[in-house]
């Protein structure tokens, strides 16, 4: 969500450190917070004042109206705040209908003053830009500020000056306190925009002679703008609505939802009731809280939350773990249920969400058995067929009743069957996998039989569904006409008409009725190849003459062609580093779907309005700050660009184009119909509720004309109204459907529409959210804009609005279908709808990638590992964890072991390793290997090319002889072979024996490395077999000549060879397979790089120039012939 209600503290604390100084604000930082922990003296100690000055103590709980609630001790000294605390701290408390305890409380100094000092002052947004409300009288008894306060709105860039407010706001204020008014006022607004305010109120603002007091405050930042404004906002703590705790598991998850590009979110309402859901979609989850809400389930309805937006697999599973976790903590006498439901997907792989449920369940399945959970799923969307098969298997394999449907049944269906209210059918068994599109075109041209699960509700008689008479609407008409914007001039025809016609004044341009046809042509901003393919994919089978993309934005790449496909042929698409170039050698292109992330939308989008031929923009991106948007629309309506979104899916037109993944995969646009136009066009704000939307019109009429999701924002770049507008004036559209929500006041305008006849044709419309009034505490839903603020925002007022204007509107969503149906049916029946005959769409391959997940075909693997895997939420070393391999404290020498041995070996074998590592980590400058390294770095070579420059000494002759040594003594000790007989068969064979011999150490000077490792191994192996049949060849080989000892390389190479054969974790076969393919010449390896990466960095710091070899240390032997 963004607008999010701070604490009083915190919005103080805001004030305090930012506004201008000319705001002549006193008592700045004058605040103590005391709740159950406090440590008196230690607060009296930081904050001296609270031992001088009289005081004022409230709750600072996001509690409204406390003067009146008697929740506030004024003109107290500090023992007599003590006391008022003691006589409050952790008391039950109510609210309205809100039940909490009281155990946040703020201290502030009492400022004596007189009730004409006391003003009223709020800044608040709305999408044209931001209003100031000023009256003169504030504090307790300020009755309705909105009737009585005076007005400024400032539009979108725009600014205040002290005079703007004098004029507008300070009318009844007496001179003496226009001027610090005035300037506070200004100073108060430029804070607001600064810090990304929503909300900002003061009641009462004291202004005396000294200057200005903020006394009580209440506030609302754009928690989205974190990424602008965390200097100066710090870590900001978002306390929960009165009524409600604060649980760790919502923390927990809102964390996930942070590190996430997925949706994650979760509040609970009653961790003691037996209704849980997980659902996926913002919208979705809202629709399926009516449900249980609708069907009585209020009371034990635990937890409102979502999951969306594609999560991975590790994701979902840390989602699906705490709800389990949660609802398996106290039992309930009459069981509990889990609802997992969702609208059809778009683009998120269900399979691989619904994995990571499946693991929850299995970590869960006893308890979830003890507490007599029983499970209903329902969802759609890619490889869907998949998700639900894993999920019935997990039921019939732990013996938890899980009831699994798909698409065929209708979205809520399963609440019904969840509370007992309807009984749970039967259903055949299901497609294997979402692969439909392969089959033959003759075989998919009859629309899908209407085997959708009926509603829960009883049959209706035709009356019921009928829409009420034009009567007047429940509100009365001039509140109605005080929150409805004039509409906007839309008009029919291409854009040039648009604007020869539409008369518009003030430097705004209509905008066209049309937004796309089967010649659209777009620009796609980002890498979304996904996206891009299954927009062509689309195009193919609404038969097309060519691809709806025609290039593509990328500013992190340079200028290239991406591949795509165009039903079975291969074609290239280009790709820009930057937008000029695409807009210039494109002219054709009038859309721009921009798939940037919130950090860069605003800017990209910007951008792309400064080019004429740009009239339609999707905004896909959720998080965008409200302030941004809101300057996007601006610009937009002065260009006459329709900006669909932010935080959409995009939107639809069948036989035409669509946007980036709006429909889901090809089994859907089938499924559904979206590949040829049908009578009905709807607009909803989820993008997930629109694929439902677009499955539940193909199941009822003959299909879908045009679909927008114009996003879940408070402010989206078009509106309901918009879009019906262009709808009404479509001839090819009959009926329209809206499926508005909870929040904002858009939906009154379509009233209005109906009313003065600019909208004509059938209008099926429902609002989800009505649940919210159900709730004793406010709950913000998925999307950012699903919150009332005022009775007239909510669900339940707004459908009632609506059913008043003339709309057709059902009692329910489950309804929805049924309404939508009969309406179709009466204009079929009156010959305004003629259904076409169908035609058969043409075929699309199914992509390999696409094929591979669902198991449909088998390719054998280029490379094959067993080692390590990093596909999944965490790096897996030879099936170990790499938090676990933190943990368990094992080091270099165990990483080694997992992933050259794939074992965990004994802690001394891992010691071994590492001290094998560390000793033959270096032998100075003078041996092959770091000389070479030495010289190339001197050439100025990089580190890479100077490392592998010393690698490539390392052979038989220098540090290769591990493997050597141990295969040799090996042989030799395996055959029986007598330690002298040994040396006796190298010398006669006219052969070296590996790992003897040391050009500078002897039997008199000895190689401490060595010692350090003899040392302990002897104390740490088990057996050393090996190692002392070597010892015995070196009594024998130093007898002859001191310095043909056993070396390093011959120590660690029989020693590796002992530790491999008696530590336990390997067969004989294994141990020596190891030796055999070089496993041991990988330690020099490995260690060497260390000195030899030593040797580079040295040099560097160094500033060694170019070697030359000097020619006195040359010995030059030419010819006698060549030398005369």
């Amino acid at each position: 969500m963004s607008a999010k209600a701070i604490s009083e503290q915190t919005g103080k604390e805001f004030l305090y450190k930012h506004i201008s100084p000319s705001a002549a604000v006193q008592n700045r930082f004058h605040y103590a917070t005391v709740t159950a922990e406090t440590d008196w003296d230690r607060l009296t100690q930081e904050n001296q004042w609270l031992l001088t000055k009289r005081l004022v103590v409230k709750p600072d709980q996001l509690i409204k109206r406390r003067g009146k609630l008697g929740l506030v001790g004024i003109n107290l000294d500090l023992q007599g705040v003590k006391d008022w605390v003691k006589t409050h701290m952790m008391k039950d408390t109510t609210v309205g209908r809100a039940k909490g305890v009281l155990k946040n409380f703020l201290i502030e100094p009492f400022v004596p003053h007189k009730q004409e000092e006391e003003f009223y002052v709020c800044i608040y947004a709305v999408r044209e830009g931001d209003v100031v409300l000023f009256h003169h009288e504030g504090g307790v008894e300020v009755g309705d500020v909105d009737a009585k306060a005076l007005k400024l709105t400032v539009a979108v860039n725009d600014k205040i000056s002290e005079e703007q407010v004098k004029e507008q706001l300070l009318s009844h204020v007496p001179e003496d306190k226009k001027g610090v008014l005035a300037s506070f006022i200004v100073g108060l607004f430029n804070l607001y925009e600064d810090l990304y305010f929503t909300y900002l109120e003061i009641n009462p603002l004291v202004v005396t002679s000294d200057g200005v007091y903020v006394l009580d405050m209440a506030a609302k930042i754009d928690a989205t703008a974190d990424f602008i404004c965390k200097s100066k906002w710090g870590d900001v703590e978002f306390p929960p609505p009165f009524g409600r705790e604060a649980y760790p598991e919502e923390a927990y998850i809102a964390d996930l939802d942070a590190k996430s590009g997925a949706s994650l979110k979760l509040t609970l309402l009653n961790p003691q009731g037996r209704i849980w859901t997980m659902v996926a979609g913002g919208g979705a989850s809202v629709v399926y809280s009516d449900t249980i809400c609708d069907l009585g389930g209020v009371d034990e309805l635990a937890n409102y939350g979502e999951y969306s937006g594609a999560p991975s697999e590790q994701q979902t599973y840390d989602y699906a773990k705490t709800i389990l976790s949660l609802m398996t903590r106290e039992k309930h006498p009459q069981g509990k249920v889990l609802i997992i439901g969702g609208s059809i997907a778009n683009f998120t792989n269900v399979a691989a969400t619904f994995k990571g449920i499946v693991r929850a369940i299995k970590d869960y399945q006893e308890p979830l058995k003890e507490h007599e959970v029983k499970i209903f799923v329902r969802r759609g969307g890619p490889n869907y067929q998949e998700g639900l098969r894993v999920m019935g298997e997990i039921g019939k394999t732990t013996g938890i009743p899980i009831h699994v449907f798909g698409t065929e049944t209708h979205m809520t269906a399963i609440v019904g069957m969840a509370l007992g209210h309807r009984p749970i059918p039967n259903l055949p068994p299901m497609a294997a996998h979402t692969a439909n599109f392969l089959l033959n075109a003759s075989n998919n041209t009859v629309t899908p039989a209407n085997t959708r699960t009926a509603s829960f509700s009883e049959p209706k008689m035709a009356n019921d569904v009928s829409p009420a008479k034009k009567s007047k609407a429940g509100l009365p008409a001039d509140y109605l006409h005080s929150i409805l914007w004039p509409l906007k001039n839309v008009v029919t025809g291409d854009r040039k008409d648009a604007q020869a016609s539409s008369g518009c004044s003030g430097g705004m341009e209509a905008k066209a009725t049309t937004l796309f046809s089967n010649h659209t042509k777009a620009i796609v901003w980002g890498m979304q190849t996904r996206a891009v393919q299954g927009m062509l994919d689309f195009d193919y089978v609404c038969s097309r003459e060519e691809p709806s993309v025609a290039a593509m934005v990328y500013p992190f790449t340079g200028d290239h062609k991406q591949k795509f496909y165009w039903g079975h042929k291969e074609i290239l698409l280009p790709v820009y580093k930057n937008m000029a170039d695409a807009m210039k050698k494109h002219p054709q292109v009038d859309v721009m779907i921009s798939f940037a992330s919130l950090r860069s939308a605003f800017d990209s989008t910007v951008e792309a309005m400064q080019y004429p031929q740009i009239h339609t923009i999707a905004i896909i991106a959720e998080g965008i700050p409200e302030a941004q948007t809101r300057k996007m629309i601006k610009m937009a309506d002065e260009k006459g660009v329709t900006i669909i979104g932010p935080a959409t899916v995009g939107g639809i037109k069948p036989g035409c184009f669509k946007i980036g993944n709006t429909g889901g995969m090809l089994d859907n646009i089938l499924a559904s119909k979206l590949y040829r136009p049908g009578s009905v066009a709807y607009v909803s704000r989820s993008g997930g509720m629109s694929n439902e939307l677009n499955n539940i019109i193909s199941r009822t009429t003959d299909g879908v004309y045009e679909g927008v999701a114009i996003g879940g924002d408070r402010y989206p770049g078009s509106t309901f109204m918009d879009h019906v507008l262009r709808y009404q004036d479509t001839p090819g559209i009959k009926m329209i459907v809206v499926l508005g929500e909870i929040g904002g006041t858009d939906e009154y305008k379509i009233c209005q529409g109906i009313k003065e006849d600019r909208i004509t044709k059938p209008v099926v419309c429902w609002c989800i959210g009505t649940c919210a009034t159900m709730f004793a505490s406010e709950v913000q839903f998925g999307h950012a804009g699903a919150c009332a603020n005022q009775a007239s925002e909510t669900a339940v007022a707004k459908n009632q609005a609506l059913r008043d204007a003339g709309a057709y509107v059902p009692k329910s969503f489950d309804e929805l279908g049924d309404l939508i149906r009969t309406v179709y049916d009466e204009l079929v029946a009156s010959g305004t709808i003629v259904p076409a005959q169908e035609v058969p769409p043409p075929t699309v391959p199914m992509d390999y990638s696409w094929a591979r997940e669902l198991g449909l075909i088998r390719k054998p693997a280029s490379f094959m590992t067993s080692i390590c895997d990093e596909r999944g939420q965490e790096l897996i070393y030879a099936g170990m964890g790499i938090t676990e391999v933190f943990k368990e404290e094992m080091g270099i020498g165990g990483v080694l072991g997992l992933l050259w041995f794939q074992r965990r070996l004994p802690r001394y074998a891992c010691q071994f390793i590492e001290m094998c590592l560390m000793v033959t980590a270096d032998h100075g400058p003078a041996v092959s290997g770091a000389h070479n390294t030495i010289v190339c770095a001197r050439a100025g070579k990089d580190l890479i090319s100077s490392l592998t420059s010393g690698l490539l000494t390392i052979g038989d002759r220098f540090g290769g002889a591990l493997d050597a040594a141990a295969k040799q003594f090996s042989k030799a000790f395996d055959s029986g072979m007598l330690p002298m007989d040994f040396v006796n068969k190298m010398k006669k064979d006219g052969k070296l024996i590996m790992g003897i011999g040391h050009r500078v150490k002897s039997i008199n000077n000895p190689d401490m490395r060595v010692q350090i490792l003899k040392d302990f191994v002897k104390q740490h192996f088990p057996s050393t077999q090996l190692l002392d049949y070597a010892l015995d060849v070196e009594k024998i080989t130093t007898s002859k000549k001191p310095n043909l000892i056993l070396n390093v390389d011959g120590f660690i190479g029989v020693s590796f060879v002992d530790l491999l054969r008696t530590c336990g974790g390997f067969t004989r076969d294994e141990a020596d397979e190891f030796v055999e393919i070089g496993a041991l010449n990988g330690i020099f390896v490995l260690g060497r790089s260390m000195g030899f990466i030593g040797h580079y960095l040295d040099q560097k710091r160094l500033k060694q120039g170019l070697y030359r070899h000097p020619w006195d240390d040359i010995s030059y032997v030419l010819p006698e012939h060549m030398s005369m």
